[in-house]
C-alpha cells in the first residue's frame, strides 16, 4: 500500500522574537502561511519493522538525523506500531532555506501515517506529537495560515492572506539558524506590529500586509551573508510590491498581485540567482481524509 502526501512550504509574513527562554529556545510571535511549493512525500507500507528513507537530494540525511525519519520514529513508539514504511521524499524546496522543508516532510509524514497506519489521530493530536520534532512541525501538520508563539508550537489559525505572487529567490549558501539567533541583539531590534499583521489579513487588505512584512532575523543574516541584500535591492528594483527574508534566510520573498510584474521580477532573478521560484499562497488549512 503506497499514500502521496504533499508536503508545502511556509514563508513567514512576520517573525517576532520577545526574550530568551529558561530552556533555551527563544519566545517568538510568528504569522506563517503555506504557499504552493511542496516536496512529495510517498509512504509505502514495508512487512519488516523498519523505517526506511530514500531520497536523491545529496543533502536529504537517509538516518535519524532526517525529521520525517524521527516522526515515523515517533508514532511507532508512541502507539507500539509493528509496521514498517518506506519513505520516499522528492525535494522541490530548497534545503536549509528557512522555509521549512524539513518540518513540513515530518508533518506530512505523521499526517500520511496516520492514515497508512490507521492510528485515528486528529490534527490537534498530530500537532502535539510534532511540537516533539521541531518548532515548526505543529504549524506545517495544519497548514494554512496562522499565528505561531512559544517556540513555535501554540497555533491559532488565520484566515487567508489576500490572493497573491509570491517569488522566491535562495542564494547559493546556508545559513546556521543557531547562529542567527545567537547573534540577535534582543534590546536592539524593531519589533514587527504582530497584531496589525493580522487585522490586516482578516480585514483582506494587500497593502496593510504588505506594510508590515517584518522580520528580526533579517538584519542578523543580512549582516553575515551580503548577497541576501543583494537579491532584496534586486526584487525591490524589479517592482516587487514588498520584500522579506524567510525565517532565518538565507530565501527572500517579493510579493506581488499582477501577473506581468511577477513574470518580470522572475525573470529578472532567473539571471542573478540559482534557485528561483514563483508560487501562489495557498491559505487552506489540511485536512485529515
Amino acid at each position: 500500500m503506497k499514500l502521496l502526501v504533499k508536503a508545502p512550504a511556509k514563508i513567514n509574513l512576520a517573525l517576532d522574537v520577545l526574550h530568551k527562554r529558561s530552556d533555551g529556545f527563544h519566545e517568538v510571535e510568528m504569522i506563517m502561511t503555506t504557499i504552493d511549493l511542496a516536496d512529495r512525500v510517498e509512504l509505502t507500507l514495508l512487512n519488516q519493522d523498519k523505517i526506511h528513507i530514500l531520497s536523491h537530494n545529496r543533502y536529504v540525511p537517509d538516518d535519524q538525523r532526517n525529521l520525517a525519519y524521527q516522526a515515523a520514529q515517533l508514532l511507532k513508539t508512541r502507539f507500539k506500531v509493528e509496521k514498517g514504511v518506506m519513505i520516499s521524499i522528492e525535494k522541490i524546496i530548497p534545503v536549509a532555506a528557512g522555509l521549512a522543508g524539513g518540518s513540513s516532510d515530518a508533518a506530512a509524514t505523521l499526517r500520511g501515517l496516520n492514515k497508512l497506519w490507521d492510528l485515528g489521530l486528529t490534527l490537534d493530536e498530530l500537532a502535539e506529537l510534532g511540537s516533539e520534532i521541531g518548532s515548526d512541525v505543529s504549524f506545517c501538520v495544519y497548514g494554512g495560515t496562522a499565528l505561531a508563539k512559544g517556540r513555535g508550537e501554540i497555533i491559532t489559525e488565520l484566515p487567508a492572506p489576500p490572493t497573491c505572487w509570491v517569488i522566491l529567490a535562495k542564494p547559493f549558501i546556508g545559513v546556521s539558524t543557531a547562529e542567527v539567533y545567537r547573534r540577535l541583539d534582543i534590546n536592539g531590534m524593531n519589533h514587527p506590529d504582530i497584531n496589525e499583521m493580522i487585522a490586516a489579513i482578516t480585514q483582506q487588505n494587500y497593502q496593510e500586509v504588505c506594510s508590515n512584512l517584518g522580520n528580526v532575523l533579517e538584519d542578523v543574516t543580512l549582516n553575515l551573508h551580503p548577497e541576501v541584500a543583494q537579491i532584496k535591492d534586486q526584487m525591490k528594483r524589479f517592482g516587487a510590491d514588498a520584500v522579506l527574508m524567510s525565517g532565518s534566510g538565507p530565501t527572500v520573498f517579493g510579493i506581488v498581485q499582477h501577473d506581468s510584474r511577477m513574470h518580470r521580477i522572475y525573470n529578472g532573478l532567473r539571471g542573478f540567482c540559482d534557485q528561483v521560484f514563483a508560487v501562489r499562497l495557498l491559505g487552506e488549512r489540511h485536512t485529515l481524509d
